[in-house]
């Protein structure tokens, strides 16, 4: 839904990503309406955007499970509440009206509510590039900054770089996908997980895998957006040209606020800092969950956003219900209203 209006509400959920859609459903719980509104144009946040088939580990009760699936399962759990999507523009605006708040997005929505959660993920993200002459020629065919489909790097000759635990994820993923796959990166030592490393020095052995280290992208042979080869060099300048069909830079995100930074917040490092026994933030009436959020001792994790999520709702409970006394009761005995 994204036509020009005002809606009235009872909380307004900035960021659809795992733990935006997991507040609608405790939201929900406690019979509170929500709108949810994200630039991006689908729910899933950086889950959906940037690595849809990854899989994920930590979640309760999922052994694993892929990104994907994880969102389509918290969009079916939140669907019993009806929430109002409000996609492919970024909110604009948070500003008093009362004692409620009105929301607003580029495109000219307006969300009229009671309280709002701020469930923003990392703010405003966008890859780090690497600093190669004509990048923007290859972007979007030949170099990709995320893995959407497994299935498409079949039989390609891939260059992967960087030494994170997003690098390592895709090197082990592709491997049995690929032609080949480089990893370059510019020292022996990854900041990966040590299973991971274990597991593409295994590879290695394989011949599946060829390490290409210690060096750094120094250029792109190629033409009509599709790369031909990776030229690397080391810090003495010895230079390589890698046949490759494709190049996965993996350097990290370039994360900011954006225009949650003018929003009267109390800021730490472009994270929201908010009272770890409600999440509330400097600003009554404004809550913030998920990785934007900080407090001693906050764990960047899914399960932990989803525990602020809970403990946001109950926290705006009383600003919706005035007067209201909640009594809390266990899922397995309300039941799902309306399920």
């Amino acid at each position: 839904m994204t036509a020009s209006a005002t809606h009235q509400t009872d909380v307004a959920i900035i960021g659809a990503g795992p733990v935006g859609l997991f507040a609608v459903f405790e939201c929900g719980m406690l019979k509170m309406k929500a709108h949810v509104l994200d630039a991006l144009d689908m729910a899933g946040g950086q889950c959906s955007a940037l690595y849809p088939e990854k899989p994920i580990y930590d979640i309760p009760g999922h052994p694993r499970i892929d990104a994907a699936e994880l969102v389509r399962q918290l969009e079916v759990q939140a669907a019993p509440f009806k929430p109002v999507y409000h996609f492919g523009h970024a909110v604009t605006g948070v500003e008093p009206h009362g004692d409620r708040f009105l929301v607003s997005n580029a495109g000219g929505v307006t969300v009229d509510a009671r309280a709002v959660i701020v469930a923003a993920g990392v703010g405003a993200f966008g890859p780090n590039r690497p600093p190669l002459d004509g990048i923007e020629a290859y972007e979007g065919k030949s170099v990709h900054y995320l893995v959407k489909r497994r299935e498409d790097y079949r039989g390609k000759r891939i260059v992967i770089a960087g030494g994170g635990d997003s690098a390592l994820d895709w090197v082990l993923s592709l491997a049995d996908l690929a032609a080949h796959v480089y990893v370059i990166h510019r020292r022996p030592k990854f900041r990966a997980a040590p299973e991971s490393v274990a597991r593409m020095e295994a590879l290695v052995k394989t011949g599946k895998v060829e390490m290409v280290v210690p060096y750094q992208l120094s250029g792109l042979e190629g033409g009509n957006g599709q790369i031909s080869a990776v030229v690397v060099a080391t810090l003495e300048g010895e230079k390589r040209s890698l046949p490759a069909d494709v190049l996965l830079p993996f350097f990290g995100l370039s994360m900011n606020l954006g225009p949650i930074a003018k929003w009267g917040l109390n800021l730490d490092h472009n994270h929201i800092l908010v009272d770890p026994s409600s999440c509330a933030t400097s600003r009554a009436g404004v809550f913030a969950i998920g990785d934007i959020a900080h407090y001693p001792g906050k764990l960047k994790l899914i399960l932990s956003g989803f525990a602020e999520a809970a403990a946001a709702a109950h926290a705006i409970y009383p600003l919706v219900h005035v007067g209201e006394v909640l009594h809390f009761e266990y899922s397995t005995t309300s039941g799902v209203p309306g399920a």
